[in-house]
């Protein structure tokens, strides 16, 4: 086999693992426990095809690494209790900044 051939080979097999990788749902039933205080940024992501459930990922503060990162399991009710109190947090500090 010719090298350009192979690494094209290669290359697209490493691209097939990754998207095959990348689709999978991510968000678990069963996670960390959540310091609501220790929350750094909370994103909620759509639907994907791959998953049925939209995504709730949060960041975490870390005086050691970057903000930890963690996928929530949105049917859960820690996590809606999560959502609910930091969009009322939110509300409150940007009132506070204006």
């Amino acid at each position: 086999m010719k090298p350009l051939t192979a690494v094209l080979l290669l290359l697209f097999i490493a691209i097939c693992v990754a998207t095959a990788e990348g689709s999978k749902c991510k968000c678990s039933r069963k996670g960390p426990k959540i310091r609501f205080s220790a929350v750094q940024k909370l994103e909620i992501k759509p639907k994907y095809p791959h998953c049925k459930e939209k995504m709730i990922i949060i960041t975490m503060q870390s005086r050691f690494r970057g903000g930890q990162q963690y996928c929530l399991h949105p049917k859960l009710q820690s996590t809606k209790r999560l959502v609910k109190w930091y969009t009322i947090w939110k509300e409150k500090r940007r009132v506070y900044e204006e």
